[in-house]
Formats: structure tokens, C-alpha cells, sequence
């Protein structure tokens, strides 16, 4: 599908099925099948006489990895700093749908080994960065992600809708989310969000580290603390 949507040029208004197939190396009928799932998904648009074009949302996703490569790299040094001083492992994350989906990762010498990866994505609903950005979410946001379901990560992920949004009250009261163990056995996680100018979260950072080795009330200043001076720091 990649190569479809690649085969648009500069100056291309729209395409059909054939041209689309001619410049891919695609079978006709594959073609037709995968425009088909492309316009479901909203990446390409109907055009008329059976042709394409490429749909907004891809300028909206452009636009959204622009602005996250410069997240990225303005968290980096905090990210560092958070790692160095726990040697424990510092994620930096943006909720999408009821995920979320890590944009940086230091992985500390000490900490355990965790399924998270860059361009990774988890329930955010089990994780610390994932309840620090819905405690400062629209409620629809939180609704989407509790009408989704609540599913069990761990013996220890709170799946009870009313549970979870008290949860998400304290961490906004607070400005710290917890991770015990939700994400998974024998792991802690301090979170907390990034605010954009409107009070709203548009990411979070975390550290991550073993239950006997990591005290979550030691690191959580730390943590809160580079989140507010990156918070400062957002356009």
C-alpha cells in the first residue's frame, strides 16, 4: 500500500486505478483491492471517474511527525538526564486511539528488559505515560479509551472503568501517574504529562525499572520535574 500511495508525483491532481497499477508494477486487480482499503481508511479520496487522490489525512499525519521529531529531540537531553541520574529506563510517548505510541526511549543499565520500543505502541490505559496523558484529556478521549475496554495486561491492571477514572483523578490533582506493575510483572513506572498551552497533555515521560529496585516516590520528583520544564518549553 506503501508504494501506492508513493506512486503520486508533484502536480498529480489524481490517478486512476490503471495509472495507479502502471507505475507500481501492481496487478490491476490488486490495485483495485488495496485503493479500495486506502479510501476506507481514509488515506486516499474518491476523485470521480473512478479516480484517486490523496486524502487530508495524510498532511495531518505529516504535520503530526514534523512536530513530534521536534518533541523528540527537545526531550532528548531531559530523557538523558532522567536515565544518568536512576539508571533506570526513560520512555517519551503521545497517546493515539487507546495507545500509546513511544517516540524515544533510553533504556537504563539497570532496568529490566520491556516489550517498548521506538514506534512501539501499548494500551494506554496500563501504563504510566498512558494515564498521565488521559488525566489531562477531554473526557471524550477518556471515554473512547474505557468504551474500547479496559482488557488485563497484568494480574495487576486496573480494568474496572470506575476504578480508572479515580485513578485519573488523583494523577490530575497530583501530576504523577503510577505504573504498579499494570504493564507487567515485576515493573514500576513514574509518569507524567507535557502540557500544551491549553492544559491539555500532548505526551508524557516516564521511568521504568524493577519493583526491588526502583522507589517509585524517589524518582516521581524527578520525573515531574522534567516534565513541567518541557512543558515550558512546547510551542
Amino acid at each position: 500500500m506503501a508504494a501506492l500511495l508513493s506512486a503520486f508525483r508533484p502536480g498529480d491532481e489524481a490517478l486512476g486505478v490503471s495509472e495507479l497499477a502502471r507505475r507500481t508494477g501492481v496487478p490491476k486487480s490488486t490495485t483495485h483491492r488495496l485503493t479500495a482499503h486506502l479510501v476506507d481508511e481514509g488515506l486516499l479520496d474518491p476523485a470521480g471517474k473512478g479516480r484517486l487522490r490523496l486524502a487530508l489525512k495524510l498532511f495531518e499525519i505529516g504535520q503530526l511527525a514534523v512536530a513530534q521529531r521536534g518533541l523528540v529531540d527537545t526531550a532528548r537531553p531531559y530523557l538523558a538526564d532522567l536515565r544518568e541520574a536512576t539508571r533506570n529506563t526513560a520512555h517519551l510517548a503521545v497517546l493515539e486511539g487507546t495507545e500509546v505510541v513511544y517516540l524515544d526511549i533510553l533504556r537504563g543499565p539497570d532496568a529490566p528488559t520491556l516489550p517498548s520500543r521506538v514506534g512501539g505502541r501499548f494500551p494506554a490505559h496500563a501504563t504510566s505515560v498512558g494515564k498521565a496523558i488521559l488525566a489531562f484529556s477531554s473526557e471524550s478521549v477518556v471515554d473512547g479509551v474505557i468504551t474500547a475496554g479496559l482488557s488485563r495486561i497484568s494480574p495487576r491492571t486496573v480494568t474496572a472503568p470506575g476504578l480508572f477514572r479515580s485513578q485519573l483523578t488523583t494523577i490530575a490533582r497530583e501530576g504523577i501517574a503510577y505504573d504498579r506493575e499494570e504493564s507487567g510483572v515485576g515493573v514500576v513506572c513514574a509518569g507524567a504529562p507535557l502540557l500544551g498551552s491549553d492544559g491539555t497533555a500532548v505526551g508524557a515521560v516516564s521511568l521504568s525499572g524493577w519493583t526491588n529496585r526502583m522507589r517509585l516516590e524517589r524518582v516521581a520528583p524527578a520525573v515531574r520535574t522534567a516534565a513541567l520544564t518541557l512543558s515550558r518549553l512546547l510551542p
